[in-house]
């Protein structure tokens, strides 16, 4: 075996191990995250010890941590690796480091399609209506960006501003919804768009779960036709047999199905598929082998840690995980976008 083999098998071994330090250091703070909170009879050691089967808990205890605090929690690791995923996968198949499923619309459609089914008060399975209805206004959403990436005098940049373009007309919709609607209607929709973890049932979530693990495995089998399509774009791509309209396609569709499946239950939650993809490159590269796992596990993190926050730093007043995320994504992203004037990856 030669030195650059073994060179690449040493940097290929300490990315993994990197990876599995990330998910351990996740599952760690997710212990830590079932501790902190306003209750004043339920402290940290307590709860350690009651998760532990160490300690029999009372009522209110036992309401507190499996009812309220583990729902919330799993959902945040999940929803955090599902728009990580959606992100890393958005920029490498358009090639631009700055798109994500908030800065590319697909967020805004998905929540569009959330207030219409509230307004229009679907009285047999809400929820499903919610689910489908998100899916369906993030789907025309990518397809106005299949669309323009047909055009061969579109820019990378040029994803960007029709995303702006998108989110504001999506908002504007959503607040003339808001003029119109009831106190009921207003206030639930008002709640939504502050993007929350506390209102997924522990049912909710056990089948957000499954739906992303079914889609994680799709998103890994795109890794190679976006490593050959960062590589040297859509002609080093067709020359290794990938077609690279049809995976955009593919891709996008996917990450607009992720980015729905999260954004129907929590409510609109942003920065996430932009901020992790950038801090696992930072991690291990951009071999999207490695990048995908990575960044869905960055994603978990930075979402539980922004919850976490938002839970104890003006306890007992919960501020949502989206302003949290907000509060931390807008000057990234502003950071990134100057940071990264004439590049792409």
């Amino acid at each position: 075996m030669d030195s650059l083999s073994k060179k690449h098998i040493a940097n290929s071994k300490l990315q993994i191990s990197k990876i599995i330090v990330l998910v351990v250091s996740t599952l760690l703070f997710s212990l830590l995250a079932m501790g902190w909170g306003s209750s004043s009879n339920l402290d940290m050691a307590t709860t350690m010890k009651i998760i532990l089967g160490l300690e029999d808990p009372d009522e209110v205890q036992s309401a507190i941590i499996w009812k309220l605090r583990f729902p919330r929690i799993l959902m945040a690791i999940i929803a955090g690796a599902a728009l990580a995923t959606a992100g890393a996968l958005m920029q490498g198949c358009l090639g631009n480091p700055l798109v994500s499923p908030l800065t590319l619309g697909v967020a805004s459609g998905a929540a569009l399609g959330a207030a219409f089914a509230i307004i229009l008060d679907f009285s047999v399975f809400p929820q499903i209506a919610i689910v489908t209805n998100s899916f369906l206004f993030s789907l025309l959403v990518v397809g106005v960006i299949i669309q323009l990436g047909k055009m061969r005098s579109v820019s990378a940049e040029s994803y960007i501003l029709v995303g702006i373009a998108i989110t504001f007309i999506a908002g504007a919709i959503v607040s003339t919804m808001q003029y119109f609607a009831t106190d009921a209607q207003l206030s639930q929709l008002t709640h939504w768009s502050f993007g929350s973890l506390s209102r997924p049932t522990l049912s909710n979530v056990v089948w957000i779960g499954l739906g992303v693990a079914f889609l994680m495995p799709l998103a890994m089998t795109s890794s190679w036709d976006l490593n050959a399509m960062s590589l040297g774009g859509d002609d080093f791509a067709i020359s290794t047999g990938v077609d690279p309209e049809s995976t955009r396609k593919n891709i996008l569709i996917l990450s607009a199905l992720m980015t729905s499946l999260v954004i129907a239950f929590t409510g609109l939650i942003g920065f996430v598929g932009l901020a992790a993809p950038h801090m696992s490159r930072l991690v291990i590269g951009n071999d999207y082998r490695k990048l995908i796992p990575c960044s869905a596990v960055a994603g978990s993190f930075l979402m539980l840690f922004a919850d976490t926050v938002g839970r104890i730093a003006f306890a007992p007043i919960v501020i949502p995980v989206g302003i949290m995320l907000s509060i931390v994504g807008g000057p990234l992203f502003m950071y990134l976008l100057l940071n990264n004037r004439g590049e792409i990856m």
